[in-house]
C-alpha cells in the first residue's frame, strides 16, 4: 500500500532523511554523519551516528564502490526496502508462480492496533513469520503475506477522548457521535500507518498493496454480512446477563481485556476519577439481624459497597450452625427490606462464617444463584459508576465513596463486625484502568456451542494442526467449557451493530439487515404490514472488535463476494500468533471460518510464547523493563528511555520506580543494533516455549556477529580478486584439499539443519546452525587455514580455494537471508554473477536445497574435530606460558597408522591453527626432540611442543608454581565447603568445580615438570 505523504514525511524525519518540498535532498557525499529524529522512542544518542548511502527511493542501491571498511547497520539497511517494494517482489504476481503444481502459500499478519506503535511482541511476530515466508518465497512457492491493522474500539477511543480533553477540554458527548467519529477518522488518516512504516522498517515482506484496515469498507462489509447471517440462523441473540463493566469508559469489555491484579493484604490502587487511591485486599465483615428469631447472621465482602443489591443470604443446607434459620429471613439495615436466608450447596462452610450475601445484579455466581432461586436482579450502579436504585443517603455517591460511608453507617448501628487483611485478585480494565464491575445489561451474544464443537473436532481429527501440541488439552478444555460470547460494546468508535429495534403499536422487537432497507423489509414481511408503517432504530452500540478480527483470514480476500482472490488464496496456509490470544482470537476465526466458509481457515498454527524480560519478568512500563524496537534498531541513550516515560500516562511514583529500572537494566542506553540483529535475535529463541526472555545483550552480540559476516566477506572478496568468474554451477573437484572437503561437508550440515528446522518451525535451530557455521568453522577454522595458501600456495590451490569461499559465502547469504534480509542484500550484490540468470536479488533466489549439496563426510568431520583439539591444546601451552611473540615447533606422535594418515592430510591447518613455527604428524616409533612439553591429546596422539630455546624456565617455573598455589587453595576452599553443606545441588555444583581444579593442578604439574627439566 503506497503511504500517503504525511506517513512518508514521518518516515523520513524518523530515519534520519531530509525532505524539501517533497523531494529528498541527497548528501553530496554517499557517506553521511546523521542523528536519527524519532517521535516515539525517545531521541538518539547524537554521538551513536552511523552512515547512509545516497539512494533514491525505489531504486536500486548502488554497491558499485568499495566495501565499507565496517560494518554499520544503518548504512546496511538503507535503501533496499524501497527497492523490494518498487520491484513488487513481495507480490504473488511478480513472483511468476501464480497457477503453479503447488499451492500458494499464505499468511495474514495478526493486525496490530491503529493507535500503537511497534513493540517487541509485534517484533518477534513479523520476525518469525517473515522468516517463513521468505523461506517459502526462496524454495520457488508462490506466497503472500497479507498486512493488516485494526480499528481497535475502546483503544482508539480512548486515546481520541485523552487527546480532546488535553488539546480542546472537550469530550466526546461535547461533539456528538457523528462529529467524534469523524475526528477519529481523521486522525487515523494522519497516524494510522506509523506503525506500517516500522514493519518496513524492520524487513517485512509484506505486499502492501493488499493492506486492509478492518474499519475499510471492504471488511466492514463482511462484518455486517457475518452478523446478519448469524443473526438470522438463530447464532445471535440478545439477551440481558452480566458482562465486564468498565465504568470510565462506559462500556462493557470482553475478558482478555481484564488484567487480574494480585494483592496482598491492604493495598492502595489508583481509580480513574478518585482523588485518592482506594483501598483494596481487605475483607469486611457485618451482621444481618434476623427477623424472625433473635441473633444475626454475619456475611463477608470485598465490596461493601453491593450490599445495597443484596437480595438474599445463603447458607449450606448441611451447615448445622445455621438448621435453625432454615425458611427464616434476615433484615436488611439500610433498605429495611426481609432477605431470605436460602439453602444452597453451592456455599463453602468452611470459609468464614459459612454464610454468603447474595447480590445477583453484580457477581456472577450470584447471578446463577439469582437463576436457580428465581431473585431479582437489582442493578445499583450507573453506567459511570454512581450508586443508582438505593436508599438515600447512598443514591448519587460514586460506589467507592459509598463504600467509605457504609462502614461507618454499619459502626453506627452496632452492626460492624471488623475488617481483614485479604489476599484477592482485583479485576482491572487493561485499557482505562479502571476497577471492572459485574453489570447487567442488555447485550448481543454469539451462541458459541456447534461452532465450539466443530472447532474441537478438527484438532482431535488432526485437520487443524497446533503447534506446540501441548496447546491440544487446553484448546479442548476451553471450547468444551465455552460461554456464549457477548460482542456489543458501548462504544462509537468501531462497527456499528446492523440490529435494528423495530416499534409497532406499542411493540417492540430486533431484526437485522445488511441495511436499514432491507431491515424494514424483514419487519414488514413478519408483521405482515406495509414497509410505511414500520418505526426503526439502530442500536448505538457498536461490535467487540474482536468479532471484525474473527473473519479477518476471508474478508481480506473479500468475503462474501466470490472472487479470484477468495478461491486462490483462501484457506490460508499457517496462522503465528502469540499463544495468549489461542482463545480470543485463534479459536474465533477458526469457529467463524468453518461456520461461514465450512473452510478452515487456516491448516497450522504456530504460537509463540510471551515475551518477557532478561529477568523473566513481565514487560510494563512502571518497571522500566519495555523496550521499543526502534530503540534497538537505532539505539537510545538512557535519558532517551527517560524522555520516553516523561510522555507516558505514568503516576509519578511509578515513574521514580521505572527510572530505577532503566538505570539498572540499560545503565549506557541500548546501543544501536540494526534490524538484522534483532530479527536473528528474536528468532534464536525457542519461542514455542511458555516464555521468551529477552536479554538486550543479545541483540548486541549478534550486531557483532554481523559485522563478523561483514569482515569475513570483505578477506572472501579482496581474495577472490576483480578478475575471478565463478561459473554457472559450482562442481566438486577431487583436487580439492582436505580442509576445502571439510569445510563443504560443513556447508552440507548446515543446509541440512536448516531445511529441516524451516519445516518444523524451529527457528532457533536454523539459527544456531546458521551462527555456528559462519563463526566457528568457517570463519574461526577455514579461512585461518586458507591464508597460508593464497600466501604460497599454487595457483592451482588457491583457484580451488577461491571456488569454495565463492561458493560457501553464495550459499550462506541465501541460508541466511530469511533472518538477515537487509546484510545478505548488501553483500549478495557485490558477488560476481554466476552467468545470465543469476537472481536480481537476494529475496527471490532459490533457497539452498539439500540434494544440491550432498558433500557430508563423517571421517573428514572426525578428522577435524580431532584437529581443532589439537590446536585447542597446542594454544592452550602458548596461552599458559605467554607465548604471544614467539613460534614453537609443535609434534604430533599417533600410534594409529590410519589417523596419522588423515592427520597428515590436515599437517598445514594443524600449524596454522596451533600457530606453530612447523608442525610434524610422527609415528610412535620416531622420536622427538629435547626440550618439549609433552600433551596426551587422545589415547593415540600425544603432542610435543619444543620449549627448549623458546622459553626462559627461571622466569616461568615462579609463575607457574604461584600458579599450583592458588589452584590447591582454591580447592581445600571447595572441600571445606563440601564438608559443611547438606545441599545436593550446592554439592554437585562443588563437585564439578573440584575436579576442574584438580585438572588444573594436574596440567600445572606436567607444565612445572617439563620447564624444570628445561635449567
Amino acid at each position: 500500500m503506497a503511504a500517503s505523504w504525511c506517513h512518508m514525511r514521518f518516515f523520513y524525519q524518523r530515519y534520519g532523511l531530509k525532505i524539501y518540498k517533497g523531494h529528498r535532498i541527497h548528501a553530496a557525499s554517499a557517506w553521511k554523519r546523521y542523528t536519527a529524529y524519532s517521535t516515539t522512542t525517545g531521541s538518539r544518542n547524537p554521538e551513536q551516528t552511523s552512515s547512509r548511502v545516497s539512494t533514491p527511493p525505489g531504486e536500486k542501491k548502488d554497491v558499485s564502490g568499495p566495501l565499507p571498511p565496517t560494518y554499520t547497520p544503518e548504512y546496511v539497511e538503507s535503501g533496499w526496502y524501497e527497492w523490494w517494494v518498487q520491484q513488487e517482489f513481495f507480490t504473488p504476481q511478480a513472483q511468476g508462480l501464480v497457477g503453479g503444481k503447488e499451492p500458494p502459500f499464505v499468511m495474514v499478519l495478526p493486525p496490530p492496533n491503529v493507535t500503537g506503535t511497534l513493540h517487541l511482541g509485534h517484533a518477534l511476530t513479523c520476525s518469525i513469520q517473515d522468516a517463513i515466508i521468505r523461506w517459502n518465497r526462496m524454495r520457488g512457492r508462490e506466497t503472500l503475506w497479507v498486512p493488516g491493522c485494526d480499528h481497535a474500539g475502546i483503544a482508539t477511543q480512548v486515546v481520541m477522548e485523552r487527546k480532546l480533553q488535553q488539546e480542546r477540554q472537550q469530550s466526546r458527548h461535547d461533539l456528538g457521535r457523528d462529529s467524534f467519529v469523524e475526528e477519529v477518522w481523521k486522525w487515523k488518516n494522519e497516524k494510522g500507518e506509523i506503525i506500517y512504516e516500522q514493519m518496513k522498517r524492520l524487513g517485512s515482506s509484506l505486499d502492501w498493496g493488499r493492506a486492509s484496515f478492518t474499519m475499510d469498507n471492504k471488511l466492514s462489509d463482511a462484518v455486517v454480512e457475518a452478523f446478519v447471517r448469524l443473526h438470522e440462523e438463530g447464532l445471535i441473540y440478545r439477551r440481558n446477563r452480566l458482562v465486564n463493566w468498565s465504568c470510565a469508559l462506559r462500556s462493557a469489555i470482553s475478558d482478555i481485556e481484564v488484567d487480574g491484579v494480585a494483592v496482598s493484604g491492604r493495598t492502595l490502587m489508583t481509580v480513574p476519577g478518585y482523588d485518592r487511591k482506594i483501598p483494596f485486599g481487605v475483607i469486611t465483615s457485618f451482621a444481618y439481624p434476623v427477623s424472625e428469631k433473635d441473633g444475626e447472621v454475619v456475611v463477608s465482602t470485598t465490596r461493601l459497597e453491593t450490599m445495597l443489591g443484596d437480595v438474599a443470604v445463603a447458607v449450606h443446607p448441611n451447615d448445622s450452625r445455621y438448621r435453625h434459620l432454615h425458611g427464616c429471613h434476615v433484615r436488611h439495615p439500610v433498605t429495611n427490606q426481609l432477605l431470605p436466608i436460602l439453602l444452597d450447596d453451592f456455599v463453602d462452610m468452611e470459609f468464614g462464617t459459612g454464610a454468603v450475601k447474595i447480590t445477583p445484579g453484580h457477581d456472577n455466581t450470584d447471578f446463577q444463584v439469582g437463576e436457580r432461586h428465581d431473585l431479582d436482579t437489582p442493578t445499583i450502579f450507573t453506567d459511570d459508576g454512581h450508586m443508582v436504585n438505593v436508599t438515600e443517603p447512598f443514591n448519587g455517591m460514586r460506589r467507592f465513596v459509598a463504600r467509605h460511608y457504609l462502614a461507618k453507617f454499619l459502626k453506627e448501628k452496632n452492626l460492624f463486625r471488623g475488617e481483614e487483611e485479604h489476599n484477592m485478585t482485583v479485576p482491572v480494565c487493561s485499557r482505562s484502568k479502571d476497577i471492572v464491575e459485574p453489570r447487567l445489561k442488555e447485550q448481543w451474544y454469539v451462541d458459541c456451542h456447534q461452532m465450539a464443537k466443530m472447532a474441537a473436532e478438527v484438532v482431535q481429527s488432526g485437520q487443524l494442526k497446533l503447534i506446540p501440541r501441548s496447546h491440544e488439552k487446553v484448546w479442548l478444555d476451553w471450547l468444551h467449557g465455552i460461554r456464549d460470547w457477548c460482542v456489543s460494546r458501548q462504544l462509537w468508535w468501531g462497527h456499528r451493530i446492523p440490529a435494528y429495534q423495530v416499534t409497532h403499536q406499542g411493540g417492540t422487537f430486533w431484526v437485522s439487515g445488511r441495511t436499514e432497507d432491507e431491515a424494514r423489509r424483514k419487519a414488514a414481511k413478519k408483521l405482515a404490514v406495509t414497509e410505511g408503517e414500520i418505526t426503526l432504530q439502530q442500536d448505538e452500540d457498536v461490535l467487540d472488535t474482536w468479532f471484525s478480527s474473527a473473519i479477518f483470514p476471508f474478508s481480506v480476500h473479500g468475503w462474501p463476494r466470490q472472487n479470484p482472490d477468495l478461491s486462490h488464496f483462501y484457506p490460508t496456509s499457517l496462522m503465528e500468533t502469540g499463544s495468549d490470544i489461542i482463545f480470543f482470537w485463534v479459536a474465533r476465526m477458526v469457529m467463524m471460518g468453518l461456520k461461514l466458509t465450512n473452510q478452515l481457515p487456516f491448516q497450522e498454527v504456530l504460537l509463540h510464547g510471551i515475551l518477557r524480560d532478561s529477568h523473566g519478568r513481565k514487560m510494563s512500563k512502571s518497571l522500566g523493563n519495555v523496550i521499543d524496537p526502534m530503540d534497538v534498531i537505532h539505539g537510545t541513550t538512557l535519558q532517551g528511555l527517560h524522555d520516553q516515560l516523561k510522555k507516558s500516562n505514568l503516576d509519578p511514583s511509578e515513574v521514580k520506580k521505572a527510572y530505577e529500572g532503566q538505570q539498572k537494566d540499560f545503565p549506557q542506553g541500548i546501543p544501536e543494533c540494526g534490524a538484522d540483529a534483532l530479527r536473528f535475535t528474536l528468532c534464536s529463541y525457542d519461542f514455542k516455549s511458555g516464555e521468551i526472555n529477552m536479554d538486550i545483550t543479545h541483540a548486541r552480540n549478534y550486531r557483532h556477529f554481523c559485522n563478523k559476516v561483514w569482515q569475513a566477506f570483505r578477506f572472501v572478496q579482496t581474495n577472490l580478486g576483480a578478475d575471478f568468474h565463478p561459473g554457472v554451477r559450482f562442481g566438486f573437484n577431487e583436487t580439492f584439499s582436505a580442509v576445502d572437503q571439510w569445510i563443504l561437508s560443513r556447508l552440507s550440515h548446515m543446509i541440512k539443519s536448516c531445511d529441516l528446522h524451516f519445516g518444523t518451525y524451529d527457528l532457533h535451530h536454523v539459527t544456531r546452525a546458521l551462527h555456528q557455521f559462519w563463526l566457528t568453522e568457517f570463519s574461526d577454522v577455514y579461512l585461518e587455514c586458507v591464508k597460508p595458501v593464497f600466501q604460497s600456495g599454487a595457483h592451482s590451490e588457491q583457484d580451488n580455494v577461491r571456488h569454495v569461499l565463492y561458493h560457501c559465502v553464495d550459499t550462506y547469504l541465501r541460508a541466511i537471508s530469511p533472518f538477515m534480509p537487509f546484510l545478505s542484500e548488501e553483500l549478495f550484490q557485490r558477488l560476481p554473477a554466476r552467468g545470465d540468470n543469476w537472481p536480481v536479488s537476494v529475496c527471490v533466489a532459490q533457497y539452498p536445497q539439500p540434494e544440491d549439496y550432498k558433500w557430508a563426510n563423517a571421517s573428514l568431520d572426525n578428522t577435524m574435530a580431532t584437529v581443532r583439539d589439537i590446536a585447542y591444546h597446542s594454544l592452550s601451552v602458548r596461552k599458559e606460558l605467554n607465548l604471544t611473540k614467539t613460534r614453537a615447533a609443535n609434534f604430533l606422535t599417533c600410534t594409529d597408522s590410519s589417523q596419522r594418515g588423515q592427520l597428515s592430510d590436515f599437517r598445514l591447518s594443524l600449524q596454522t591453527l596451533s600457530r606453530a613455527s612447523d608442525f610434524s604428524v610422527m609415528s610412535d616409533g620416531q622420536g622427538v626432540p629435547d626440550g618439549c612439553l609433552q600433551i596426551q591429546v587422545s589415547d593415540t596422539c600425544s603432542l610435543s611442543v619444543v620449549l627448549k630455546d623458546v622459553i626462559n624456565p627461571h622466569e616461568q617455573l615462579p609463575k607457574l608454581r604461584n600458579r599450583q598455589s592458588k589452584f590447591e587453595s582454591d580447592l581445600e576452599r571447595v572441600n571445606i565447603g563440601m564438608s559443611r553443606t547438606e545441599d545436593k545441588l550446592v554439592t554437585h555444583k562443588m563437585l564439578e568445580k573440584s575436579g576442574k581444579l584438580k585438572a588444573e593442578i594436574e596440567k600445572i604439574k606436567i607444565y612445572i615438570s617439563a620447564v624444570e627439566n628445561l635449567r
